[in-house]
């Protein structure tokens, strides 16, 4: 490992709308010529201003029967009030936008470690801004059990504090059925005992037999896996038997929390034998894997979304509600009843259109985004009936016509605005290199565009060390360091190792982040500033190592010996 401190702090970049003049300055025909053809059609009418979200009105001409509000995963902390002035705001819109509310619900991880103080600075919130005729329930995550005491006693202090009679329990509420379930220990997946699912198909059995007709409310931390986006993460332990249970019942609808994955992607409710939703966070934002930007992108600590749900006489509305950006996000969801299987609208294979790009998009390449190794695009964003999720971006080597890199990354579609144009870096490519790079886009469920957009760029000249000597006079003398044909900062390094170290299997000497101006990075190496002056010595000799990124990316180095 690299011995540093807070590697990835003073990265967050916050991609920002742009008009088209900002877009052409940004840009750069690389290649000359060649590169004329990156823009698809012309530059007319390019969409700058970002999505933004649906604007949803707080009534649907009808009062409804039932309406409650559902969040999730608050996580507040003892070390900092962060999630805690988050939770706050949430108590505080919901009680805007909803002001009659008959339950309220909370779906596991109240708190980030179930400590006493994280409960306390919870319900000090909960209690000042809750509605008194609304009905609280909470159910217990797995973070509510990492606090260093026994199974047994983490159940009895969430007990205690939120004043549920058991970890798994029953309401009626306006002649609705509620059905608590409970996560039974402090494992990640989740568990659900066979004792706790039997209790589970009395209480639905009890329910259906109270009015076969209306929705049942069932709620549990950890999703059942193989249902909502996000659902990877779900239980594996009796998964079949409490899908089993479920199946039954049709007019079930399932909420469940743990992933942190945002209400925006379609794919966060599911219909099969009984609805499915999850319930996002109030915390930050997680995401699945593969993608340039990361599971744990850029901003994700922005992320406060909540669920509110209507009852009506045959259907129930679910609301996506943006806290973060105080606006509804998509529109509602509508599940009529009486539920009936083949009358589901919102299954797997619902939506077979792909996304497309219009016939204005552009593309080019980024100028200040060339790198020896690395080029960076700002596209349009491309279109969809319901959701563009990532883009698949291709980078042929037009010399020997071979796809030497192909990614997936995000649209951002979790942001707000989403960013439009989106600027995305291709890296691990040949310096000094012609590449033609092809974009594709997918939606949500990995329809892919017929159509993609295409640019020419050439990767710079790579980076090169030079010294002002190779022979330090022993330990104490400096040395002139320049690196030329540098990229801009994006975590880059140099880092000092004895010639035959291996890094990443041994701790850097000494190391710097790169500092650049015009593609140069110049300083004075002093070996009083080693991490570990042990290890240099006398009659050794060591290399120094320009990287790319937080990890041993090495794109050139130069060596030299102490005497």
């Amino acid at each position: 490992m690299k011995d540093k401190t807070n590697f990835e702090e003073g990265k967050l970049s916050q991609q920002k709308e742009m008009n088209r003049r900002t877009f052409l300055q940004k840009t750069s025909m690389v290649v000359g010529a060649a590169v004329g053809a990156t823009l698809v059609n012309s530059l007319t009418g390019l969409p700058v201003s970002a999505v933004s979200s649906s604007s949803i009105m707080n009534s649907t001409g009808s009062k409804p029967d039932l309406v409650f509000p559902v969040i999730s995963d608050v996580h507040i902390k003892a070390s900092n009030n962060q999630t805690l002035n988050k939770f706050v705001t949430t108590l505080e819109q919901l009680s805007q936008t909803t002001p009659n509310q008959d339950a309220f619900v909370v779906v596991g991880d109240l708190t980030d470690n179930g400590y006493t103080e994280e409960y306390d600075k919870f319900f000090t919130a909960y209690n000042a801004k809750r509605q008194t005729q609304s009905v609280s329930m909470f159910a217990i995550g797995n973070h509510d059990y990492w606090n260093g005491l026994s199974v047994a006693n983490a159940q009895q202090r969430f007990l205690e504090k939120t004043g549920m009679e058991s970890i798994y329990y029953h309401r009626v509420i306006k002649g609705y059925h509620f059905i608590i379930l409970g996560t039974e220990d402090g494992l990640t997946e989740g568990t659900f005992s066979e004792q706790q699912i039997g209790w589970l198909a009395e209480k639905l059995k009890e329910a259906a037999a109270d009015d076969l007709h209306k929705p049942i409310f069932v709620f549990h931390h950890q999703p059942i896996k193989g249902t909502i986006y996000g659902s990877e993460w779900g239980f594996s332990k009796n998964r079949d038997l409490f899908y089993d249970t479920l199946k039954a019942y049709p007019q079930v609808i399932s909420f469940s929390g743990h992933t942190h994955y945002p209400l925006d992607d379609p794919r966060i409710i599911h219909q099969k034998d009984f609805t499915s939703i999850g319930t996002s966070t109030g915390a930050y934002l997680w995401l699945e894997t593969g993608r340039i930007q990361g599971e744990v992108p850029e901003g994700a600590d922005i992320l406060n979304q909540a669920l509110i749900v209507e009852v009506h006489h045959n259907k129930v509305l679910i609301k996506r509600r943006d806290i973060h950006n105080n606006d509804w996000t998509g529109e509602p969801f509508e599940i009529k009843y009486p539920a009936k299987q083949n009358k589901f609208t919102y299954t797997e294979d619902r939506d077979k259109k792909a996304p497309y790009f219009t016939g204005d998009a552009m593309i080019s390449i980024v100028h200040d985004g060339a790198a020896a190794a690395g080029l960076t695009v700002m596209l349009t964003q491309a279109k969809d009936d319901l959701h563009v999720h990532d883009y698949k971006l291709k980078a042929k080597n037009v010399e020997t016509g071979k796809v030497e890199k192909e990614i997936l990354a995000f649209s951002e579609f979790y942001k707000d605005p989403i960013p439009n144009p989106l600027t995305l870096p291709i890296n691990g490519l040949k310096s000094n290199t012609l590449y033609e790079i092809e974009v594709y886009a997918l939606d949500a469920f990995a329809n892919q565009s017929h159509n993609s957009l295409k640019v020419l760029g050439k990767t710079s000249q790579g980076p090169a060390i030079t010294l002002s000597k190779t022979e330090l006079i022993g330990v104490g003398d400096k040395l002139d360091v320049i690196v030329e044909n540098v990229r801009v900062p994006n975590g880059d390094w140099v880092g000092l190792y004895e010639v035959n170290e291996n890094p990443g299997n041994v701790g850097s000497i000494w190391w710097m982040y790169t500092k650049v101006t015009d593609g140069t990075c110049s300083f004075t190496y002093d070996p009083k500033t080693n991490t570990y002056p042990a290890r240099y010595k006398e009659g050794a000799t060591y290399k120094l190592i320009y990287f790319y990124g937080s990890g041993y990316d090495a794109v050139a180095e130069a060596t030299f010996t102490v005497k």
